[in-house]
């Protein structure tokens, strides 16, 4: 792995061991990928894409990532306070509980936070398999956000389950400002959202998410796969400002803020 951008200074030499192809520490990763020094909370995504705009091959995106792509899979866990993401991802992509990490360890608890992330499931009818581990045996209570005319047997069946419900709507959906201000209520402000793309279209298109981590993986897929973001078109295009850009065996590892 090797640093593109920002430009190595080559006469400096951290800046010339960053331009050098070669596999980074996870403490370098952690650095690179440190979450900005705000009061209020701070919206990540984590997302991959082929090159012709797939976010998924087959209703997954393992087939699109790499090895690397999954060490900063893992680095962006190690440092979110929490992963949010959407039902339907949990289903398809058979989510677990995040684990504590050694690697980590001394990291979050200088930064005050839980060993593990919690990880925050965004769902308006709550048609979840509670007796799955991910509620029933986390390191971390799994959080799920749903709305205020959520169906009062699920909510009873993931609070019985061990889950803690947040309402963030007053519909049966989550209004996307609302969940993150949920989240940050309870302390949970470094925020990574791992989709899928209808949750990450919705954050979009409301307008709070602050950052793309980005992984353009070097595949062709064709199909019909949905993009990385699906939902409602924003009125006006928001452009994103280039923060980072890292290369791997033809991946891009890409990251861009609010410009």
């Amino acid at each position: 792995m090797r640093r593109l951008f920002p430009l190595p200074d080559p006469n400096d030499p951290a800046g010339a061991r960053a331009a050098t192809d070669r596999e980074w520490g996870l403490d370098e990763l952690a650095d690179a990928y440190a979450y900005p020094a705000t009061e209020g909370p701070w919206l990540r995504a984590n997302m991959v894409s082929s090159l012709d705009g797939a976010a998924q091959h087959d209703g997954k995106s393992q087939p699109l990532s790499s090895d690397s792509d999954m060490r900063i899979f893992g680095t962006l866990r190690g440092l979110a306070d929490a992963v949010v993401v959407g039902a339907q991802t949990v289903r398809q992509e058979g989510y677990r509980p995040a684990r504590a990490r050694d690697a980590f360890a001394e990291r979050r608890a200088a930064a005050g936070q839980a060993p593990a992330p919690a990880i925050a499931v965004v769902s308006a009818s709550l048609d979840l398999d509670f007796s799955l581990p991910l509620f029933t045996s986390p390191l971390v209570p799994t959080l799920v956000l749903t709305g205020a005319a959520a169906p009062p047997a699920r909510v009873a069946a993931a609070e019985k389950a061990g889950a803690e419900v947040l309402v963030a709507g007053d519909g049966t959906g989550v209004d996307p400002a609302r969940a993150v201000e949920a989240l940050a209520g309870r302390g949970l402000r470094r925020l990574l959202t791992e989709g899928g793309p209808r949750l990450l279209g919705q954050f979009v298109g409301s307008g709070v998410l602050d950052e793309l981590c980005l992984t353009v993986s070097p595949t062709l897929t064709s199909g019909t796969a949905q993009r990385i973001a699906y939902g409602t078109d924003r009125a006006v295009p928001e452009r994103f400002a280039l923060a980072s850009l890292l290369e791997e065996a033809g991946f891009l590892f890409t990251r861009y803020r609010r410009s």
